[in-house]
């Protein structure tokens, strides 16, 4: 039997069929997938089979967690989201060439990028463009970049992790900075000229979780201080929590030198004059490799890269 070209295999997918595999990845059941799609559950299975059928693989098997993409699913999964992005992406195009720029920006951000590069780059880019809803998540490069590989934001200001192969993203590395370790203002160590990581072994940090850049850079320094004893770590991606936590106790926490620049000048922290410089890898502006990105993304870019030219980061 002669193979099917793609062109054949498209014509004999139907729409409805990957609107399913794409509900069926996001809700892990077929009866809701169904009803989301405005079927009966009978239906989305022969529409499944259909598809099974045309692909040759089997997408979807039942487990205790729900209806799981197989091995070969993941694959088809991937692609069928990278489509629907992908057509978003032009509808709104099309809206700008239209009525100007609208549609939706969506962010991804480390901490560290926040003060001066995303926000400065979106008092700029409301002032151009009034119309584009932006949204914005906070939380830690593995976090975010899960995200932008799911399509659910456009691009990301962080840092790739080992989980994540380079060769999937376009990486513009924008600004390297420091690690530094934070603390209250009139914390009682301030009032030294220089102080070690040994010196804080006794101390309640507060700590990214496991697989964070910020994370893996401190424990190879304490590794290379020679510390080995378990420390009290309370861990949490929250910017929040943690300026909260520290502000009311005697705990540390590490944060970019650009981000502690920030809360300094609010009065909140203050960095302690550690004796061991730690560097993060450079923040970099990553976007899916071979796609194009959004209007709307395709005009914030710029403003970060000319931000990052400019010096603006501490």
């Amino acid at each position: 039997m002669t193979a099917l070209t793609d062109a054949q295999l498209l014509l004999r997918l139907r729409t409805r069929q990957l609107l399913l595999i794409r509900l069926l990845d996001a809700e892990r059941n077929l009866g809701r997938a169904a009803t989301a799609l405005n079927i009966s559950q009978p239906a989305a299975t022969k529409l499944l089979q259909q598809a099974e059928e045309t692909l040759g693989v089997k997408l979807f098997q039942r487990s205790a967690r729900g209806v799981l993409p197989t091995t070969a699913g993941e694959v088809v999964v991937r692609y069928v989201r990278t489509l629907f992005s992908d057509f978003g992406i032009m509808r709104e195009e099309l809206a700008a060439l239209a009525s100007g720029l609208k549609g939706h920006l969506r962010i991804g951000s480390v901490p560290g990028a926040v003060p001066s590069l995303v926000a400065p780059a979106l008092i700029e880019y409301k002032r151009l463009h009034p119309n584009v809803q932006v949204g914005v998540i906070e939380d830690t490069s593995n976090v975010i970049v899960h995200l932008l590989e799911r399509g659910e934001v456009d691009l990301v200001l962080g840092r790739l992790t080992d989980q994540h192969a380079a060769g999937d993203y376009d990486v513009s590395p924008l600004s390297e900075e420091a690690l530094v370790v934070v603390v209250r203002q009139g914390h009682p160590l301030l009032g030294q000229s220089s102080v070690s990581l040994k010196e804080l072994i006794s101390a309640t940090w507060i700590m990214q979780p496991p697989g964070a850049p910020q994370r893996t850079r401190l424990d190879a320094a304490l590794r290379e201080a020679g510390i080995t004893r378990k420390l009290n770590i309370t861990e949490t991606s929250s910017t929040v929590l943690t300026t909260a936590l520290l502000q009311i106790s005697e705990m540390v926490a590490v944060m970019p030198a650009s981000l502690a620049a920030h809360y300094g000048r609010l009065g909140a922290l203050r960095a302690l004059p550690l004796n061991t410089p730690m560097r993060l890898p450079a923040i970099s502006l990553i976007t899916p490799a071979g796609r194009p990105l959004s209007a709307a993304a395709a005009h914030f870019a710029p403003l970060v890269r000319a931000l990052a030219q400019e010096g603006s980061l501490p």
